[in-house]
């Protein structure tokens, strides 16, 4: 499952606010230093799907506030 998400940093509470099934922001507490931002995402993506962080993967938007992402494994 691939999905595109907008992500907002240095935010007071973390959250995901979907917009679709396919479509999501991020609102993420870490800065965007030292890929710090992507690790949080992941971590709340992985806890939010009830898979682990090996099975999420940011395939573009590394240094971006837009990125794709895909979820391996989900039934």
């Amino acid at each position: 499952m691939k999905i595109v998400i907008k992500v907002k940093s240095n935010q007071k509470i973390q959250s995901l606010e979907f917009k679709s099934e396919t479509e999501c922001i991020a609102k993420l507490k870490s800065l965007p230093v030292k890929g710090k931002a992507n690790q949080e995402l992941v971590g709340l993506l992985a806890k939010h799907y009830g898979v682990t962080k090996k099975e999420i993967q940011i395939i573009s938007g590394h240094f971006s506030n837009i990125k794709t992402v895909e979820i391996l494994n989900l039934d």
